[in-house]
């Protein structure tokens, strides 16, 4: 991370505040976390508007102690002081200018001189420079064309806020000289330009990372998923506990994968350079589909967890993904992934491996299909396809074959993952 969103401030200026509590909500490209006071006192000022970009690193706020003022951040005071420093050198070079332009000027410019008095000098306005804003409130300035010394700031100190701005735009469009609806930068052909958001940049860049560098290369297996419906029919019609979260078939492919894992330790491994780097965990990352983009929480050490205990953490994380309420330990690392998108209606595909990882499994929906059984009969069968993507540099096409193996005995057989 980089930098951040401050989302929400969860304490006014002037409030008190003890360490621990929220005050406010920082958005990172993957999530939205509650920052916490770090001591107690007064919170005598705010550096950030709400949905304000910051750097890690930046001032955010101040918290005073009794009487104790917030200092004034140093590139205001420089700012305030070239200001004051220009604004003087300006009063005093306007009386010579003007009387060089008297002994220079011809007789005739005289007859000219409440022209040149209506036309200002092209200076640089002042009360402008002083209007406090922030800097998204004038990008959105400039892109509408709304004069910030014509808006009412609400944030604090009188600071203009991209919500002034922007319903200032709103009410008055004519007055500031508003754009039309389409910006600029549009195209023709083009019906709109969505700007990236912080999370469509790192998928961007992840998959540059990926597919560049990373060696990929595919092997799909066909599962008999029959049995694997008929357990979970079977834990249906048991009635499951009402406490309980109903176990899906995509719990078994979790439990399953990661026991193939175990079974076969050398797929649980990541190129570093000038080795391979071989995990003791299975830990499995999983991906989530959100509105920005994908997420890939991750359970720690899965090989110590039962069925059920997976099938509730993997619900519990994909929620919290969705909602933005995960802590950056949650997502980060993960020694492979598994990608369903079988309950999207995708029969199958391939996915694209998450660096360092050494593979990613693609699931896809389980299939009615005609089959040919034991005694040479066609039948309905149920049929699911898996893809495995691997990191050529990690996993062979044997290895990767082998695990494969592993995984198929596990799911045509799903009462070995109850154990």
């Amino acid at each position: 991370m980089t930098e951040g969103t401050l989302v929400a401030w969860k304490k006014k200026k002037g409030d008190q505040v003890s360490a621990g509590q929220v005050l406010a909500e920082i958005e990172t490209d993957k999530a939205t976390m509650e920052w916490e006071s770090p001591e107690d006192g007064t919170l005598t000022e705010i550096y950030v508007e709400e949905g304000g970009k910051v750097n890690v690193g930046d001032k955010i706020a101040f918290i005073g102690g009794e009487g104790e003022e917030a200092p004034k951040p140093k590139e205001k005071e420089e700012k305030e002081k070239k200001l004051e420093a220009k604004e003087e050198e300006t009063e005093k070079e306007k009386p010579k200018e003007e009387e060089e332009k008297k002994k220079a000027a011809p007789p005739k410019a005289e007859k000219k001189e409440p022209e040149a008095e209506e036309r200002p000098p092209a200076a640089e306005k002042p009360e402008e420079a002083r209007v406090k804003a922030s800097p998204v409130a004038r990008r959105i300035a400039a892109e509408f064309g709304v004069d910030l010394a014509n808006v009412k700031g609400t944030g604090p100190e009188g600071r203009v806020t991209e919500t002034d701005v922007r319903a200032a735009a709103k009410s008055t469009p004519k007055a500031f000289g508003a754009k039309p609806s389409v910006p600029a930068a549009v195209s023709a052909g083009e019906s709109a330009r969505i700007q990236l958001s912080g999370m469509r940049k790192i998928i961007a860049q992840r998959l540059v990372e990926s597919l560049g560098p990373v060696p990929h290369f595919y092997l799909t297996i066909e599962v008999n998923a029959g049995t694997l419906m008929e357990a979970r029919q079977e834990l249906k019609s048991a009635g499951e506990s009402a406490k309980a979260s109903k176990i899906t078939v995509n719990d078994f492919v979790l439990k399953a994968a990661v026991q193939a894992a175990v079974k076969v330790p050398r797929v649980n491994a990541s190129f570093d350079g000038d080795a391979i780097v071989q995990y003791a965990d299975v830990d499995l990352g999983i991906a989530v589909a959100i509105e920005d983009g994908l997420l890939t929480p991750v359970i720690r050490a899965a090989q110590n967890k039962s069925l059920r205990e997976i099938s509730e953490l993997a619900k519990d994380l994909a929620h919290r993904a969705r909602n933005k309420r995960m802590k950056p330990e949650e997502f980060q690392g993960g020694t492979f992934t598994v990608s369903n998108l079988g309950g999207m209606g995708i029969d199958s595909f391939s996915a694209v491996i998450n660096p360092p990882q050494g593979f990613i499994l693609a699931v896809g929906k389980i299939t009615k299909v005609p089959v040919i059984d034991d005694r040479d009969q066609i039948v309905v069968g149920h049929r699911m396809s898996l893809t495995m993507s691997c990191d050529h540099r990690v996993i062979d096409g044997a290895l990767g074959a082998e695990y494969l193996k592993e995984l198929r005995h596990l799911l045509e057989n799903p009462a070995l993952l109850l154990v």
